[in-house]
């Protein structure tokens, strides 16, 4: 007779079901950016909507609560792995029971309807039409914080943030990102003076044709590692990465006048995919075998766009593939001003498109708008002049409409808020890990010219990918860099580069 199946392995069995319906979610929400025409909109809010409501009431059944406490009574028997998934699926288990099924409904199909009309109303610069729909999301979303604060004695904007960034609190954001305000004001405007002294660089000969863009983006996503038997690109209007570790979907947007916005574009989107790639196979139907919060996600996106493809080094191995691409010659092409190109730093009103000395500001905008959001001490309808007079103090320049303005994100109309913290904190995390790598890595300069990467990838599979959830985000950081997160590393590569 066979024996019978622990609470433990029960959990897992519908957890790996779990996985699957979320999977399924994430491939319906890739398709509604890349793929699905405009007039499917209301179907695929239901649908998502179902996925989801489906998925929290699996999750929240009082069977789940039972296995839970009878797995933690047996852990003696688990192995490290299996202890760190348990108790990944009770933070996952408290997420989902502290919000009502009838909430989680309403919230998907007010985000899915809002991610649609945010579309037409960015193209349009039209925030009227967007406001009512947005109203309606931080609203919902307000109520999920209220009853996530409730069940975990944590302000509502930690209680939002713990589910983006587990352990994560304000009280840790807030000194890194003062640090940082109080060093880049400076700081910028030193970049901006020493600038002026050699000029902002020669710009090439345009159009750039978007078939040959997409080539050479496929180009570098393969030598850096990307595996096409398990992902694809294609385009958005914002670009992501989105499906399942085994089956990767990244997007990015093509600019005719400006080919580097399409590259590192896609390059940024590399590294989250080469991170899901990276994830423990062993463990992909399971809590702790996804990635272990945003703010690690963005240090890779980050580690591969800023920190590697617009070094130096990396445009030794590159810039010769990008000047057979574009047929190009002459002075703008040399290496001295693409380089100047590519680390150039100016003030400027879209966060994607933003150079990495400036779009920490851009972030800690974002930050402060959306905790006034949620706590309602913003209205909706006043976002547009909050919005526009936190540039002109951050950056000293004013967005002459909304669609330059609150209305380039897509993260508010999908409902996440709580989320734009992490790409600071991931900017610091890639400083911090890069420079581990280089330290670790005595060849990784010349590995780097010659196109060589594996040995980069490899270490981050072992230091950070295939680590999964197992443990935090600080323990990883403490772990490959010896340290917990600071400014340091970064505040050190940005005077090295600039300065």
């Amino acid at each position: 007779m066979p024996e019978p199946i622990t609470a433990y392995q029960q959990l897992e069995q519908k957890f790996a079901r779990l996985s699957a319906l979320s999977g399924a979610a994430a491939m319906l929400h890739w398709d509604s950016a890349a793929m699905m025409p405009t007039g499917g909109a209301d179907a695929r809010a239901e649908q998502l909507a179902a996925l989801s409501l489906v998925s929290h009431e699996t999750l929240t059944r009082p069977e789940i609560a039972d296995l839970l406490t009878e797995a933690e009574d047996a852990t003696a028997s688990l192995d490290e792995w299996q202890r760190s998934n348990l108790r990944e699926m009770r933070h996952r288990w408290r997420h989902a029971t502290a919000v009502d099924p009838d909430l989680v409904e309403a919230h998907s199909r007010s985000t899915s309807r809002c991610e649609m009309v945010w579309r037409t109303a960015r193209l349009d610069n039209d925030f009227a039409t967007l406001r009512p729909h947005l109203e309606e999301v931080v609203l919902l979303t307000q109520r999920i914080a209220a009853a996530k604060s409730a069940a975990f004695d944590l302000s509502p904007y930690d209680a939002l943030l713990d589910e983006y960034e587990p352990g994560c609190r304000q009280a840790m954001i807030d000194p890194l990102f003062a640090d940082l305000e109080g060093f880049l004001p400076d700081f910028l405007a030193a970049v901006l003076d020493r600038q002026k002294s050699y000029g902002m660089g020669l710009r090439p000969d345009r159009p750039f044709d978007e078939a040959v863009q997409r080539s050479l983006g496929l180009e570098f996503m393969t030598a850096l590692g990307f595996n096409f038997d398990h992902g694809r690109l294609d385009i958005s209007h914002h670009p992501f990465t989105g499906g399942v570790p085994d089956d990767v979907r990244l997007t990015t947007r093509y600019e005719a006048d400006d080919f580097t916005q399409s590259l590192m574009g896609t390059l940024h989107e590399t590294g989250h995919a080469l991170y899901e790639q990276g994830l423990p196979k062993a463990w992909r139907s399971q809590p702790v075998g996804l990635a272990r919060g945003m703010a690690l996600h963005e240090s890779q996106s980050l580690l591969i766009e800023m920190q590697l493809s617009r070094s130096a080094d990396f445009m030794v191995y590159a810039l010769p593939r990008i000047r057979a691409a574009f047929n190009g010659s002459g002075p703008a092409w040399e290496m001295d001003n693409i380089l100047r190109l590519y680390q150039q730093v100016a003030p400027g009103f879209i966060r994607v498109d933003a150079d990495e000395v400036t779009y920490p500001l851009h972030v800690i905008l974002r930050y402060q708008l959306e905790t006034a959001l949620l706590s309602g001490d913003l209205p909706v309808a006043d976002l547009p002049a909050a919005w526009n007079n936190g540039m002109r103090k951050a950056l000293g320049i004013t967005p002459p409409n909304d669609r330059l303005g609150c209305l380039q994100d897509i993260h508010w109309p999908g409902g996440a808020i709580g989320y734009f913290p992490t790409y600071t904190l991931g900017a610091m995390a890639a400083a911090q890990i890069f420079q581990a790598a280089k330290e670790t890595i005595p060849a990784l300069k010349a590995q780097v010219q010659k196109g060589e990467f594996a040995p980069l990838l490899q270490w981050l599979r072992d230091n950070v990918h295939a680590l999964g959830s197992s443990r935090s985000t600080d323990d990883i950081l403490k772990s490959a860099t010896g340290a917990p997160l600071t400014a340091a590393a970064f505040k050190a590569h940005l005077q090295e580069r600039y300065l």
